[in-house]
């Protein structure tokens, strides 16, 4: 019965993946605990433009994304995912507490890269252990509910800090310190709670990127980098999301509500369109995610109040769960088994260096145009993001799981 198939997939996915999944949950409480409230901390206590905004964020993320690359070499030549990832998940709990004590904004920046650093080293491990634990028919639906958890904890996060917001009267740095026990938990569950793959525990591999290695990225991957990359530019912090809603009225203290409401919309559908991409056309679906994002965009150029604007913020949630979890499958269908920390990293290093540039860019042009530019730029490059995939579908192979 089509109404059992669910519960019944989720009953095959490994323990390994939940238990990543619970690590990402409570790591992201942490983070999105600060996040949800950084923005407005740096704008109305640190006297910070929307460019500054900008750079911090789109440096940070960018951060991220790029050290991704190295890690994920590193942990196909020793064949060892978890113990990167642990070293991540523990560099970002050490970073949370310079968020409580920053006297301005040098002090968030070094917080911010930091933080990012240790998501940088656990991402691609992380994504590549997913991999390896997951069976191949179910690794959109494992991916997706890596994901789905990951994003309750980001749901999870902002509503905390709402609440303690109103209790403590806004009163920033005490809230986070809050952030700091959630870490700290993250890094214990991965240390005791999650086992590598024997696959993974003993074989030293050679340099993954010898040109020979690199070779075996076929024509097929590299398309996935270019449309990842391509989307990268269609997107930007958060931030600016959050800035967008409180410009339209929304109470200092309900700041976090935007994450909130993206992130629940988010959870909600990564796990539905992972398991969907087992069974869809991987550039068909990018393609529906990204007309959403374009009306996403739109809504919150345009948006007068907001309640309106925080529509927005939805929709682009509902990109989020239809695309984050199956960008990561294409990845992962396209590499080898033995590069894939190199494949996600490679990945992850052109999506960062194009994040940063949107996110620079987006200050930018809200600084110099308003808000309304900073949409409108990032639904003009979805458009050409969409270009680049009907080109994919016209001329892709007849079959292949990589390009399905």
């Amino acid at each position: 019965m089509a109404t059992r198939a669910p519960a019944s997939t989720l009953r095959q996915i490994p323990s390994g993946i939940w238990m990543l999944g619970c690590v990402s949950l409570l790591m992201d409480i942490s983070s999105e605990i600060i996040h949800s409230l950084l923005p407005v901390f740096m704008v109305t206590t640190l006297g910070a433009s929307a460019l500054a905004v900008g750079l911090i964020e789109g440096a940070a993320e960018a951060t991220a994304l790029i050290v991704k690359v190295f890690s994920g070499v590193l942990s196909d030549y020793l064949g060892k995912r978890k113990t990167l990832a642990v070293l991540g998940y523990g560099l970002g709990a050490l970073s949370k507490p310079l968020f409580a004590v920053a006297p301005g904004v040098g002090t968030i920046l070094t917080a911010r890269l930091s933080d990012r650093i240790g998501k940088g080293i656990r991402g691609a491990p992380r994504d590549a252990l997913v991999a390896d634990i997951a069976p191949a028919h179910l690794r959109g639906a494992a991916f997706g509910l890596r994901q789905a958890l990951d994003t309750v904890g980001a749901f999870l996060g902002p509503l905390i800090a709402i609440g303690l917001m109103m209790l403590w009267a806004n009163d920033f740095r005490a809230i986070f310190w809050v952030a700091v026990v959630p870490g700290v938990l993250s890094v214990a569950l991965l240390a005791f709670g999650v086992k590598e793959p024997q696959t993974h525990t003993g074989d030293k591999r050679v340099n993954p990127i010898r040109r020979v290695n690199l070779a075996r990225l076929g024509p097929a991957y590299w398309g996935v980098v270019a449309v990842g990359t391509a989307f990268a530019l269609a997107r930007f912090s958060e931030a600016f999301l959050i800035l967008r809603v409180q410009q339209e009225g929304l109470p200092l203290f309900m700041a976090p509500l935007v994450l909130v409401t993206m992130n629940a919309v988010f959870a909600v559908t990564a796990y539905p369109f992972g398991k969907l991409a087992d069974n869809c056309s991987h550039d068909k679906l990018l393609v529906a995610g990204l007309a959403v994002l374009i009306v996403a965009d739109t809504v919150l150029a345009v948006g007068s109040h907001w309640s309106i604007a925080l529509v927005g913020v939805a929709l682009w949630g509902l990109h989020m769960g239809m695309t984050q979890g199956l960008l990561a499958t294409m990845v992962a269908d396209a590499a080898p088994a033995d590069l894939r920390g190199t494949a996600f990293g490679v990945f992850n290093l052109a999506s960062g260096l194009a994040l940063l540039a949107a996110s620079v860019m987006a200050g930018w042009l809200w600084d110099r145009h308003g808000a309304a530019a900073t949409f409108h730029a990032g639904a003009g490059f979805c458009v050409l993001t969409i270009a680049l995939l009907i080109h994919r579908l016209r001329n892709r192979p007849a079959s292949g799981a990589a390009t399905r």
